[in-house]
Formats: structure tokens, sequence, C-alpha cells
């Protein structure tokens, strides 16, 4: 019999992602990937890279440049609010760094003259409706229970893409050997 239950051996740290169990029976955070931005015994915040809305950034903020931008659903916390992450470092006053390479928030005008000057810079921004966040201890015990696996080997490029619709697949398959296959099995097993 093969055992399937995850072992959370790295302790989750700021910049790390967390991909869900592939069993998580929770709807809304079936196969999600969360950038964790912040985390400390207060309580934990972060993104949800893989979840999509229909529509792009021009059109819930028709004064930003129209670069095609796809939103997120970034959690089921202020749905109405735009945040945003980059790699603009230093350009952008403001921002909160996440890691050495990307920053939450900033400066969101500066963000759209960044823009306007070279849309091709477009690829080091990320934006999303609403942000995931768990109260104190509340991530400890997910990551207790084998809810999430911690990743520390996901690039700053994949994290700022848009276009990969099987993000999730592709991040459990880079934690190694045993969850490649693991990624392939259906949401629901009846379907195999």
């Amino acid at each position: 019999m093969i055992d399937l239950a995850f072992k959370n051996n790295k302790k989750p740290k700021v910049g790390n992602l967390l991909i869900s169990d592939p069993f998580l029976d929770e709807d809304y955070f079936r196969r999600s990937v969360v950038l964790l931005c912040d985390h400390n015994s207060e309580g934990s915040f972060g993104f949800v890279l893989n979840n999509y809305l229909d529509i792009d950034l021009h059109e819930v903020d028709a004064s930003f440049p129209d670069i095609k931008a796809r939103i997120s659903v970034g959690g089921p916390v202020e749905t109405q609010s735009l945040f945003f992450i980059h790699s603009f470092g230093d350009e952008v006053e403001g921002g909160i760094p996440i890691n050495d390479e990307l920053s939450f928030g900033g400066d969101y005008e500066q963000i759209q003259a960044l823009i306007e000057a070279d849309k091709s810079v477009a690829s080091k921004i990320r934006f999303f409706l609403g942000y995931s966040g768990w109260g104190e201890k509340q991530l400890t015990g997910e990551l207790k229970e084998n809810a999430w696996i911690v990743a520390d080997n996901i690039s700053t490029v994949e994290i700022l893409s848009t276009s990969d619709d099987q993000f999730w697949n592709h991040c459990l398959e880079k934690q190694g050997e045993r969850f490649k296959t693991i990624s392939k099995f259906p949401i629901n097993p009846q379907d195999n």
C-alpha cells in the first residue's frame, strides 16, 4: 500500500509557496498555490497564484495601461481590493520585500509610470483581487494536518507568470518523484 500522507519537513518562510495537498477537501483552496507574503506569530497572509478572473486589469482600472494583465483571485479576504507583487525592487517606493527578488505593494502611480514608459516590464508584476489570510497559529495547524506542502524551489519568473494554467501540477512535480505521480491524479478519484 502506498502511503499518501505528506510530511511537511520544511518550516514556512516568507517567500515560500504553499502547495495545497492533492486531496484537500476544501473547495476554495483545492489545488491552489499560495505565495506566502508574511508569516509571524500573529498570523500569515499571501496570494493564490493560480485562480484567475475572466477580466484583465484594464477592465478594473481604465487608467492603467492596457497590458492585458490577467488578474488572480488572491484569496477570500478583501476581494474588492486590488493588490500586487512585483520585482521592481527599490524602483517602486513603499514596496515591502517578500524576498531578495519580490516585493508586495508600493506606489501604484510609480508602477503605472514604469509600465507606460516600457510595456515590456509588465512581466515584472502580478495583480490580485483579495488575499488569503490565516490567524494566529492557523497555518501552523494546517501544516500539521498536512494540508500544505511548503516549496522554496519555484523561480520568481514562474511566480510572476500568469500563463501557466497547470501551475499547481508543475509546482507539485518539482517537489520530487513521488509528487510527480500524485500531480497527475484527477480531482475526483472516480474519474480515474
